[in-house]
């Protein structure tokens, strides 16, 4: 089911809801009950309740979207620094030069069409990748300039090998959900109560308050949506992308 189609239901069964409560509400209320004469101090705590899971719902969605954009950094910094592997071994000989940019193209290769569906499908790196990328770090460690001019190469190379290795972890370690179950239950429990507390209290039947209550309501599902969706970094809608690799490797198809 496409995750936009799960949103425009959610919104949907947000908005039936609403309605629907304040409806049974409307029909199982006493003749002489008048919403105006609701006692100022459950509208006070209807408004701060408002306020306080505004606020919490703001918070988590700087959270996620923080999470989403380091993740996409970590791919910017893994695919530069093995770029800079290529490009920067061209002082050494044609055979060991070759061998180096054959192996960083099979890592490389290996991210964008394999490791990447297994990190959208399943939530972890590959263990095929992480010999790949030892690899590329045996042929640079292990190779012995022959020149003062290789010499001063080896170890910038050697840095980029621990930048992407680095980068590769950082990866790794963020491709789960970035929210815990607590904070997802009083996100939740939240939507409920201020829900609750603004509806089941306050709105009647007239059109102009049912129209409102649903459009509340929606928000409240959009957001809660946005939230999800920016959750897994690599696995959902809005997610990080191996755009840096196939930008700085073109020859290699994703």
């Amino acid at each position: 089911m496409s995750e936009w189609l799960v949103l425009v239901l959610a919104m949907l069964a947000a908005c039936a809801v609403v309605v629907v409560i304040t409806l049974v509400r409307h029909r199982t209320a006493a003749e002489d009950d008048d919403p105006s004469e609701t006692p100022d101090v459950i509208e006070y705590m209807t408004m701060w309740i408002g306020v306080v899971y505004a606020i919490v719902l703001g918070l988590a969605i700087a959270g996620v979207w923080e999470a989403r954009v380091a993740a996409q950094d970590h791919v910017q910094a893994e695919a530069q620094a093995l770029h800079e592997i290529s490009e920067r071994v061209r002082v050494y000989p044609p055979d060991v030069r070759d061998r180096i940019r054959s192996d960083v193209n099979a890592y490389v290769g290996h991210v964008v069409t394999t490791e990447w569906k297994t990190m959208t499908d399943h939530g972890h790196v590959t263990q095929r990748g992480d010999q790949l990328l030892e690899k590329v770090r045996a042929d640079v460690s292990d190779y012995r300039p022959a020149s003062d001019f290789e010499a001063q190469a080896y170890q910038p190379l050697v840095d980029q090998v621990t930048a992407a290795d680095q980068a590769r972890t950082a990866r790794a370690d963020s491709t789960g959900a970035t929210m815990p179950s607590v904070v997802w239950f009083g996100l939740l429990s939240g939507a409920a109560v201020t829900i609750g507390m603004v509806f089941a209290l306050q709105i009647r039947r007239t059109t102009r308050e049912l129209v409102l209550a649903g459009l509340f309501s929606a928000l409240i599902a959009f957001l809660l949506f946005l939230i999800w969706d920016f959750d897994a970094p690599y696995s959902r809608g809005v997610s990080a992308t191996a755009g840096p690799f196939l930008d700085l490797f073109p020859h290699i198809g994703g």
